[in-house]
């Protein structure tokens, strides 16, 4: 055995006893005539992917349409698992082999903190001059709620209490009885997962939404940003506390854009809800505190203001007479109780000591922690200042008494219509529709060059009107009751001219968020560009946007920082995958010189999906490939979908992905790469690349007679509207034009059918036109290009991953389903042989044998999971086969509704 297969030993053997395990489950729960079948299935779907079987996989797409109906539910629900336990076995062996990288004292991981740190060092880089950075850094994963995640949260606790499980045989020497008992564990873990209702039996609501991204919190957030905060300091040997630069977001419960379920009250809930569950953590932590500080004033001198501290707290207990740290925490916690109930209604765990005054703001209790460290320093006890009070501390200071800045996001069209109907009440003679740009934007700052609000009282306004006000009167509330962190971001969907930001002041002036006299914004305006056309005009927009005297008054009060926000799934779905990303990349530098011709620091947020086709991908390598000066130490990227659950439902992952962002804006922001400054030969070239595959991506999704139908009955798009894994629909409107679609059911469709085409289309074509032209000298520069330039070849790495993952034969199974046999003909063979000259091509310009050659972990995951998505389906494409020839069984919409699941899970980065 070599020492790769070696390594790779205990993840075979967890595969396999979760495997055992499960169809023990099965056999018992369902009978042996089903466990034999599943069998039957499994060894015919490793034997093709294994064995390269051909036979194989033409006998197992024959054994899945000839199930029977009663059998079909108990199949796919095994198959799914399968899928959903082998997640679980390679996130265990990835912590297991960290644990052991580690513990051998090996260098440093690439992507992780340490790492980044080391190079700092080695380039030279001072911690004062890291202390520094920190200090106006700000990096943030901001969760977003989209139709992705599939699985239902009773489902993730079953597989979350497995891996619990598997990780608990790691390194632990068990007793023979402990092992029985430990197996029997596992057992009914499994039990209960196969005995939990795999799919919801109503929409999600977008307050469920918000409870299942909550309990992140509890995996990762609130214990593992501490603990890289204390990493930092300890490495950088800082006496002052390291700034509070990394900590996540959230637009859920903000997000209206074409959600028309969330409202001021759905606002105001979703902020009561994380309220809640920051007081829940600090109370209990205080309480805990408290149990370790007993220190006796009689043995351990004090700080005056300690002293003070503990006198104030009403504390009367004589136990605790020569415990002023007790005392002093017994008057916080009534505070703290108190701000509990006046926030959020929250009735605190324990009694108080005490009535007492609840505090003002979240500060001001961190001022009184502050005060006992500061008392245990000053009197030898720094190991105590360093344990709970040390992580308490940063844990007031990273969420506050909100837990998380909340994001809003409109579309700017419900924003025009909004300033319209204002302004039609104030001035009946000014249709503002009807005005042209340069009219709007001149009228826009009479207005906003005014403390008048425009709306008339007693006048009633449309629902939209009124909800759109009711949402930002809530947020100055939000603001109000929870502080200013609390709301900080209103983005603009759509953006495209000044107009679009100037409507939303007037909005925010309206409810008094910018008030023009004092020249105060209390919110950032973020502009959101989403298409080709947007991506191309945003230098230009944000120009004409920073020569307006007001706005950069008003920017100067927000410390002269902009965010703007690129849409990378519309780019995608509107251009295609080369194009999107080039175009990105152009916005970028175009971003980068008008923020310096005006001076304003700028923070990008990238809006990116799980999959390639959204801007999915490695976040490290991403972050990297990004145009010199892009990322200023300041960076927010979407966390969507399933990769959420991914990436921060165990709290060692989550630390490593957390540890990936914060590496990688440091090492962006401080260190010379390769790739800042790419030849002009390199720009010139993706250019003309990106205008060949826009035409071929256009060609075959907008300008194909048919395309929208072959679309609609190849893909499980039309069954996704039926499952409820989302609050938002899957259209803007109600249509089934791809233009009106979602990028993210757009995507999650050709996923499923595994053609993945948004992730690739456009590119072989773009190569052929390429070589026709330039030769074998323009390959030898694309080749060149991918060695030397990082954004180049992040583009072709995410590309590959992409490609890895499709499969042809089961893509042409679904093409099948299309009605039309002629359209079918037309289209699929173009598809095919797309795909075929886009793997030659990558194969050839990254010099590859296969694909996936320089992603071994990725090509092990694909051999190890492939074999259970293969026979979902298949099982699929029968299902829908059925369903639209008119069998009208419950079960067979609720079997298409399960292998959408399971796929899903099996791809893992599938929307």
């Amino acid at each position: 055995m070599n020492a790769t297969d070696e390594k790779e030993l205990p993840l075979r053997n967890d595969i396999r006893l979760l495997g055992r395990l499960l169809g023990d489950t099965l056999r018992d729960q369902t009978g042996d005539v089903v466990f034999q079948l599943v069998e039957r299935i499994r060894k015919l779907a490793i034997r093709y992917h294994r064995d390269d079987d051909a036979t194989a996989r033409v006998e197992l797409a024959l054994l899945m349409t000839s199930i029977p109906k009663e059998h079909t539910t108990h199949v796919v629900r095994a198959f799914s698992y399968f899928s959903h336990l082998t997640n679980i076995a390679e996130d265990q062996h990835h912590i297991r082999r960290a644990r052991a990288h580690a513990l051998a004292g090996s260098p440093a991981r690439e992507g992780s903190l340490l790492a980044a740190l080391q190079r700092m060092e080695a380039a030279g880089i001072t911690n004062a001059v890291l202390v520094d950075f920190f200090a106006t850094a700000q990096v943030n994963p901001v969760l977003t709620a989209h139709p992705t995640e599939v699985q239902r949260k009773s489902i993730l606790d079953s597989q979350w209490e497995i891996a619990r499980l598997l990780d608990q045989q790691d390194g632990t020497l068990l007793s023979p009885d402990q092992r029985i008992e430990h197996e029997e564990s596992l057992r009914r873990a499994m039990l209960r997962m196969w005995q939990t209702r795999m799919l919801r039996l109503s929409k999600l609501s977008v307050m469920d939404e918000v409870a299942n991204a909550l309990s992140f919190y509890d995996t990762s957030f609130l214990s593992e940003l501490p603990r890289i905060h204390s990493m930092l300091e300890d490495h950088l040997a800082s006496d002052d506390k390291i700034a509070s630069f990394l900590r996540p977001g959230s637009w859920i419960g903000g997000d209206r854009d074409g959600n028309p379920f969330v409202t001021a009250e759905i606002l105001a809930s979703t902020m009561e809800l994380q309220s809640r569950k920051a007081m829940r953590f600090l109370l209990e932590q205080l309480h805990e505190l408290g149990a370790e500080l007993p220190c006796s004033g009689s043995l351990a001198p004090v700080s005056d203001e300690l002293t003070a501290l503990a006198s104030s707290s009403n504390d009367h207990n004589p136990h605790r007479d020569d415990e002023p740290y007790r005392r002093a925490i017994a008057g916080m916690y009534a505070r703290l109780a108190a701000t509990a109930m006046v926030l959020d209604n929250l009735e605190a765990p324990r009694h108080a000591v005490a009535t007492a005054t609840a505090y003002k703001s979240a500060a001001e209790f961190g001022s009184d922690l502050d005060i006992l460290h500061r008392s245990l320093l000053a009197n030898g006890s720094r190991l105590l200042a360093r344990g709970r009070l040390r992580k308490l501390r940063r844990t007031v200071s990273l969420f506050g008494f909100h837990l998380a800045p909340l994001d809003l996001r409109q579309n700017s069209e419900v924003h025009q219509r909004t300033v319209a109907e204002l302004l039609c009440v104030a001035y009946p003679n000014i249709d503002y529709l009807r005005l042209n740009e340069a009219e709007r934007v001149a009228l826009l700052q009479t207005e906003l060059a005014t403390p008048r609000p425009l709306k008339a009282p007693g006048v009633t306004y449309s629902e939209e009107t009124q909800g759109e006000l009711n949402i930002f009167f809530t947020a100055k509330s939000i603001q109000e009751r929870f502080g200013k962190a609390a709301i900080e971001n209103v983005i603009i969907s759509k953006t495209d001219s000044v107009s679009d930001l100037l409507e939303l002041a007037v909005l925010l002036k309206e409810v008094g968020l910018l008030r023009p006299m004092n020249a105060a914004l209390d919110v950032n305006l973020v502009p959101l560009f989403e298409t080709i056309a947007d991506l191309e005009n945003a230098g230009r927009v944000m120009d004409e946007l920073f020569s307006l005297p007001f706005y950069r008054r008003m920017l100067d009060s927000r410390g002269g920082l902009q965010e703007v926000m690129l849409g990378y799934s519309d780019s995608n779905k509107d251009g295609g995958f080369l194009s999107s990303g080039w175009g990105l990349y152009r916005a970028e530098i175009a971003l980068t010189q008008v923020f310096a011709k005006h001076g304003v620091r700028m923070r990008l947020f990238h809006g990116r999906g799980g999959s390639v086709g959204r801007g999915g991908g490695p976040s490290y390598q991403a972050i990297l490939a990004q145009p010199q000066g892009a990322v200023q130490g300041q960076i927010r990227i979407t966390e969507q979908g399933e990769v959420i659950a991914h990436k921060y439902a165990n709290p060692e992952l989550g630390r490593r992905n957390l540890e990936i962002l914060a590496a990688a804006t440091l090492e962006a922001t401080l260190l010379a790469h390769e790739h800042d400054a790419p030849e002009a030969e390199f720009l010139a070239a993706m250019e003309e690349l990106s205008d060949s595959a826009y035409r071929a991506y256009r060609g075959l999704v907008f300008e194909t007679d048919g395309f929208e139908r072959y679309f609609w009955e190849s893909t499980v798009i039309a069954e996704i509207a039926g499952l409820n894994i989302g609050s938002r629909p899957a259209s803007r409107k109600k249509s089934t034009a791809i233009d009106d679609l979602r990028a993210i059911p757009w995507v999650f469709s050709w996923a499923q059918c595994r053609l993945m085409l948004p992730g690739w289309y456009g590119f072989g074509t773009a190569i052929g036109e390429w070589k026709a032209r330039h030769g074998e000298a323009g390959v030898r520069l694309l080749q060149r290009m991918n060695s030397e330039w990082g954004f180049f070849r992040s583009l072709l790495s995410n590309m590959d991953m992409v490609l890895g993952k499709t499969d042809l034969a089961i893509a042409e199974s679904y093409s099948h389903l299309v009605s039309d046999d002629s359209l079918r003909e037309t289209i699929f063979p173009r598809i095919k042989a797309e795909w075929q000259n886009t793997v030659a091509a990558l194969l050839e310009i990254t010099q590859q044998t296969e694909l996936l050659d320089g992603n071994p972990l990725l090509k092990r995951s694909i051999r190890n999971r492939f074999p259970y998505i293969d026979p979902l389906n298949h099982m699929q494409v029968e299902l829908l086969r059925r369903h639209r020839s008119g069998d009208t069984d419950t079960k067979v919409q609720r079997g298409i509704h399960m292998t959408i699941n399971g796929v899903a899970a099996g791809l893992r980065n599938s929307g």
